[in-house]
């Protein structure tokens, strides 16, 4: 197995702890189904879709929705969610770098923090559009590098054993608008940003550092790994996680800024 494949797996394990979290990202998910102007009948993509929080909401707006996520346990969640509302959905099981559907499938596409995960920006960027008809519309929300979620992911770089496999993009790239312009590039038009925000309710930063340690991937692997190799540098990891929380922690939230960008295919 190649670098990139065994990667793909880790993350495809290392994610499949992440449902509890849709209580949040799925307040996210009607801000980005509405930015990116789904309307009813449309044929939605969800990339990345996770527990299915963007494609339940497209549904529930009248779209024919379809959920593409690589970790089967999130795919299974989504198929509860799916049940519980009462909405029609087709979930696939499938890799956002090799998208398991025939050119100019989907009128819009659509991804809330999940494309930004794949190792290859070139690749997935291929992958989006390709699916994608002319004329339709591109979406997607990803944490800008110098916010809370963005600092959470540098930081837990800065503790991993070893850097990621050469050819891996650090996902918060993705919420830097000057590198999405160029990633996008001449294959779109009308290339628009905006920002919102969601809201993690808790109690105390070190009540958030607890629940990101036990249900969001990359946190949990590292913290399992120095558990047993290095206890000084895991207390320096959960100190620095708690200060970078404190910095957006007020009235029993910690605020969570997010980027969204919305383009149509030329």
């Amino acid at each position: 197995m190649d670098v990139i494949a065994q990667f793909k797996e880790n993350q495809k394990k290392a994610w499949s702890g992440f449902a509890p979290t849709e209580t949040v990202t799925g307040t996210a998910a009607p801000k980005l189904v509405a930015f990116s102007g789904v309307k009813p009948g449309a044929s939605v993509l969800d990339v990345g879709c996770g527990t299915g929080v963007v494609a339940l909401t497209a549904a529930r707006a009248g779209a024919k929705a379809t959920g593409v996520d690589l970790t089967p346990a999130l795919l299974d969640r989504a198929q509860e969610n799916a049940a519980l509302a009462k909405l029609d959905v087709q979930w696939t099981q499938g890799d956002a770098e090799a998208l398991p559907f025939d050119d100019a499938s989907f009128d819009v596409v659509l991804s809330q923090f999940g494309h930004m995960f794949a190792p290859r920006p070139d690749v997935v960027t291929r992958e989006l559009l390709r699916v994608l008809r002319p004329g339709g519309t591109v979406a997607f929300s990803t944490w800008p590098p110098e916010l809370f979620t963005g600092r959470f992911f540098a930081l837990v770089g800065k503790y991993a054993a070893a850097p990621p496999p050469a050819g891996v993009s650090p996902p918060p790239q993705w919420g830097d608008p000057n590198i999405v312009r160029e990633r996008l590039g001449g294959a779109v038009k009308d290339l628009t940003f905006t920002r919102d925000a969601v809201f993690f309710q808790t109690l105390s930063p070190a009540h958030m550092r607890l629940f990101f340690e036990a249900n969001v991937g990359p946190l949990t692997v590292l913290v399992n790994t120095l558990e047993s190799t290095d206890p000084a540098k895991l207390a320096a990891l959960r100190a620095d996680f708690e200060q970078n929380a404190s910095a957006y922690f007020a009235d029993n939230h910690v605020r969570q800024d997010f980027l969204m960008t919305r383009a149509i295919k030329v």
